[in-house]
């Protein structure tokens, strides 16, 4: 499926005037144009940010191409701004970068590339402005403006990008084939610009990614997560995760969620297609959140991700998927080290909220007690906000009703954790004693049952059966000690 948009009236677009100088409002432009004249180079801003320009978005990376040495035209041009202006090399790569006026500067001189079958490392050699064009990913990425010289300010658009960013469309300037098996991380590009614009794959263009995506897997896994982070953060990821499904792409990083497609019926009874309901949540997460929010997005794509490996059928109850919230923390450990992603907070977050996401269900159709309120707050801490967001676009009946009573019910909820919170201060609660008070009141050595008592004391506190403070935990503490058999050796301190 491709998705065809006939309306771009949307899109506001500059005038076609003969000259660009007006829409070139960064003071860096005239600075590497009297740089670019008193070295003899000719010098372009070409790539996303001309896309940018025209299509009147920011962007705060702006990229300079020369005839010539990229780094030499850095140099002159930081020298011209300030002397001491610190300028960043990369001699292997044949470029240099600099920061200026809230920018990323960046200068490479234009180059001609060529690729082996097994690697998406090019062979470069020095080339033309028109060989640096041919070598860009995509039509609307292919235009440059000249800074200097008689075409001073006038749009290069070999491959007629305006057009297609006109008619929303992502295109490749060269044979769609040989431009993804050449860097086969196009594809992704492909999609990602796709989602971010909202522009559509052109049908030529998105075939050859269909016959290109076994080539994917000589990319490297960090390359495609930049590129998937970057769709979870979209107004509307599951336009560009159908799109990763349809092409094939998806399936040869993420198979987890390919697992997650289609509806069974047993006896008449079917269940939701998880992998619809899945994007549908991304989705609603992107919408509820005031700014993107890449980690609760990628919570929201593997809440239900156990679901394939948890499925049964009960004649009575029907298709059930018990447990598939604990199974669903350790798919997520083993995913996040597949696709080598932070193995740190980021994932124990999204570990986190995947295995509390039914939690709060749950108080919705049980009593809401204290108790249970207390352990939600306790477990969740300062991630309970993020933990009922989920929730809330986790709810994606069809039926108006039950939505309805749904969130009025998680309204109760919210209502009963604002007044435990303020009563218990248990967010990121932490016990009023810990296991050294322990060992020193039983003169016990570092076993087991220190556990078990620090269990049982916090399940009195979170239970309600004693008071959140230092002297009722102490006293606790020393009558389940004792239940274990243990004497006292030493009162410990109440204070």
């Amino acid at each position: 499926m491709l998705f065809l948009h006939p309306n771009f009236t949307n899109l506001i677009l500059t005038q076609t005037n003969k000259t660009y100088k007006q829409e070139l409002s960064h003071p860096i432009y005239p600075i590497v144009a009297q740089a670019a004249d008193e070295l003899g180079l000719e010098a372009y801003v070409v790539g996303g940010v001309v896309r940018d320009i025209i299509m009147r978005r920011h962007n705060t990376d702006i990229d300079i191409v020369t005839v010539g040495s990229g780094i030499e035209l850095a140099k002159k041009t930081a020298a011209l701004i300030d002397p001491d202006l610190h300028v960043n090399v990369y001699r292997n790569f044949g470029t240099a970068q600099f920061n200026y006026e809230g920018s990323v500067i960046e200068f490479v001189g234009a180059r001609r590339e060529s690729y082996s079958h097994d690697s998406r490392k090019p062979v470069v050699e020095d080339g033309t402005l028109e060989d640096d064009q041919m070598r860009r990913d995509f039509t609307i990425n292919a235009m440059a403006i000249a800074l200097n010289g008689e075409h001073a300010y006038e749009l290069i658009d070999p491959f007629d990008g305006i057009a297609d960013i006109k008619g929303k469309i992502i295109r490749t300037p060269c044979n769609p084939d040989k431009t993804f098996s050449d860097d086969p991380l196009r594809m992704m590009r492909a999609v990602r610009f796709a989602t971010q614009l909202n522009f559509d794959i052109y049908p030529e263009t998105f075939e050859a990614i269909q016959r290109n995506a076994y080539r994917l897997d000589i990319i490297s896994s960090e390359r495609i997560v930049e590129e998937l982070n970057k769709i979870l953060v979209c107004l509307r990821p599951s336009k560009g995760f159908h799109m990763l499904d349809e092409s094939g792409l998806l399936e040869r990083f993420l198979p987890e969620m390919i697992a997650l497609k289609g509806v069974q019926f047993i006896n008449g009874k079917g269940h939701k297609d998880n992998f619809l309901h899945t994007l549908e949540v991304v989705d609603n997460v992107a919408m509820a959140s005031e700014r993107p929010n890449l980690w609760l997005e990628w919570a929201a794509l593997l809440h239900d991700i156990a679901k394939p490996v948890t499925k049964r059928f009960d004649p009575i109850a029907g298709w059930t998927f018990h447990g598939h919230d604990a199974v669903g923390v350790k798919m997520v450990s083993r995913i996040f080290h597949r696709l080598h992603m932070p193995n740190n907070e980021k994932m124990k977050y999204v570990q986190k909220l995947v295995g509390l996401h039914l939690r709060p269900i749950a108080l919705v159709e049980d009593t809401i007690t204290d108790s249970a309120v207390r352990r939600l707050l306790f477990e969740a801490g300062d991630d309970i906000d993020d933990l009922m967001m989920l929730c809330h676009a986790d709810v994606t009946s069809k039926n108006s009703a039950k939505i309805t009573r749904c969130f009025q019910n998680f309204a109760k909820v919210r209502e009963k954790m604002r007044e435990i919170e303020e009563k218990d201060k248990l967010r990121n609660w932490r016990p009023p004693f810990d296991g050294q008070d322990i060992m020193q009141t039983f003169g016990m050595r570092p076993c087991k049952d220190i556990g078990i008592i620090k269990d049982a004391v916090c399940d009195a506190i979170l239970d309600g059966e004693i008071e959140n403070t230092r002297p009722a935990a102490l006293q606790k503490m020393m009558e389940e000690g004792r239940k274990l058999g243990y004497e006292i050796v030493h009162y410990p301190e109440e204070q």
